[in-house]
């Protein structure tokens, strides 16, 4: 996932496309129902899933576990055949991939339908395109069974979630989800923002703690004899002149945002937000923030970033595949990525894990990834018909080692994989047919697994050692502000534009505080405030 697409940015245009929209077919919510309600919720019980031994475990403190093969007899994970026998699931959701064949055409799709015991009907949207279609829908009235609700759309508020959809509390809450032994597998970090109205209103899209690499070229990096371990700012800022030939086309960096991501963690700058003693901080209104501003803007004159940073998007992975930059801040799961697409045309290509320096040495902040990508929310049904509903997702989060995540992640032996030993190599149908975006409905953990070349898992692992003590976590993840999830996305626009205007040396960093001056005006002083209540309420 490109790590440009955040949490809060992806919905940027939602507040303008839902603005004078009614929800049709709501009705009454019920009585309002207190913020403190929230702390009282009994989340699931976490029964983690015994898996499959590895001398690269993971850890309650974040690290995913690394497997370097498949095992040779998945277990079954539903030995009693079929869990979810029924009519057929109406799924709204996304995707970041072409659009896979449809299920007429698509051998995996089929045959997880088989496995499931009904027709999961994903109705699939392009990412750009998903805002528009999740506020028309519920403007609508006309629900699918099921559909992916990013937690910052400005029309997912308590209200809506109370008259439309399931509080699923009765089924979920503690000991009860053991009647879905693959969702208990999911950690308890994932299921806190699920929660609304007094209840578990939605399903866990689990993703990985340990937050993004910033990663290297490696192999270019031994080849001009630099030292990709910096260990400070000064350190750092003279490796990116040191590894930057403007000659040969190279460049340390190629994006000028997720470097001051990248520097902003060297100065332990907050994760969004910094929470002491229930009192929030935007982290664009700390010193640290204009700190990054003029660290990057140095790097920029220096002539170390890409000479189309600041007028060209969208050709950041591809510059560092090719080796025109020699580093990048992404996504954990752009290593495997990195290998697959750019890793055949080039002789000794090599991906390295950068960890970030203290600014004046010593320890940086590891911003923790989100907990969930977004959740999964379920239109109000009988009874019977949402314990369907649950084992069909039950059977979408089935674990690594199992024969469920094998078809969900390979497809079909023969059509969509090979196997190297006990490992499946997707052919070229299965890399169409896999995308399939199950991932956006529900998942098990993460797990490092990469069977085309598993000795680049254990570097991975090594990465995620390295920082998970040192993460720091967004404290505003699990709460809600509604004056943020409204206005937050179209003033990230205009913070956007003047921070790499800064960073350009277009625009004078004086501007900064101007900015931070009308935003706290505008919003931020309102969104702050409604964080504070919406923590104290959970605390």
């Amino acid at each position: 996932m490109n790590s440009a697409l955040s949490r809060r940015g992806f919905l940027a245009g939602a507040a303008g496309i839902t603005a004078g929209v009614t929800l049709a077919g709501c009705g009454d919510g019920g009585p309002t129902v207190p913020l403190s309600a929230n702390a009282d919720v009994r989340l699931p019980t976490y029964i983690p899933y015994k898996g499959v031994p590895t001398s690269m475990p993971g850890t309650p403190e974040g690290i995913t576990p690394a497997y370097l093969h498949y095992p040779a007899d998945p277990v079954r994970a539903f030995p009693d055949g079929p869990p979810a026998k029924g009519p057929g699931i109406d799924i709204m959701t996304l995707i970041f991939n072409p659009v896979p064949p449809p299920v007429n055409r698509n051998v995996m799709w089929q045959a997880l339908n088989k496995s499931v015991g009904t027709d999961l009907d994903f109705r699939i949207t392009p990412v750009g395109d998903y805002p528009n279609k999740f506020a028309v829908t519920i403007a609508g009235g006309d629900l699918p069974d099921a559909m992916l609700m990013l937690l910052t759309s400005a029309i997912a508020t308590p209200e809506m979630l109370g008259s439309l959809f399931q509080d699923l509390s009765e089924h979920l809450s503690g000991d009860s989800v053991r009647d879905y032994p693959y969702l208990a597998n999911i950690p308890t970090a994932s299921w806190a923002p699920c929660v609304f109205n007094g209840g578990i209103y939605a399903l866990p899209m689990p993703r990985q703690l340990s937050g993004n690499p910033n990663y290297t070229r490696l192999d270019l990096f031994k080849k001009a004899g630099v030292d990709p371990n910096p260990r400070n700012w000064r350190e750092f800022a003279q490796m990116c002149k040191d590894i930057t030939d403007p000659k040969a086309n190279r460049y340390a960096l190629g994006d000028s945002v997720t470097a001051f991501n990248f520097v902003m963690q060297m100065l332990n700058a907050p994760n969004k937000w910094r929470e002491e003693s229930g009192k929030f901080t935007w982290y664009f209104e700390t010193e640290e923030a204009k700190e990054a501003l003029n660290a990057v803007r140095s790097l920029t004159r220096a002539g170390t970033l890409h000479p189309d940073t600041y007028t060209v998007t969208g050709k950041v992975k591809e510059w560092f595949g090719s080796g025109r930059i020699a580093m990048t801040w992404d996504a954990p799961s752009a290593c495997n990525d990195f290998y697959t697409n750019y890793a055949p045309a080039t002789e000794g290509f090599e991906v390295g894990f950068m960890k970030a320096p203290g600014w004046d040495g010593g320890d940086a902040a590891q911003w923790q990834g989100g907990a969930n990508y977004a959740v999964l929310i379920i239109k109000k049904a009988p009874k019977e018909r949402i314990k369907q509903i649950l084992r069909a997702m039950n059977a979408l989060a089935t674990p690594f080692g199992t024969d469920g995540y094998l078809l969900r992640k390979y497809g079909v032996q023969g059509t969509d994989h090979t196997l190297q030993g006990t490992d499946p190599v997707l052919t070229t149908q299965g890399q169409a047919e896999v995308t399939l975006p199950t991932i956006f409905a529900t998942d098990a953990p993460a797990v490092q697994y990469y069977p085309a070349r598993p000795e680049t898992v254990p570097g991975q692992y090594a990465f995620q050692e390295k920082v998970v003590p040192h993460l720091v976590a967004d404290p505003s993840e699990a709460l809600r502000s509604a004056t943020d999830s409204r206005k937050g996305g179209l003033f990230q626009t205009t913070v956007d534009d003047t921070r790499k205007g800064i960073m350009q040396g277009r625009v004078p960093l004086k501007e900064w505080d101007d900015l931070i001056s009308r935003w706290r005006s505008e919003m931020g002083d309102t969104i702050r405030a409604e964080y504070e209540q919406a923590w104290e309420a959970s605390h």
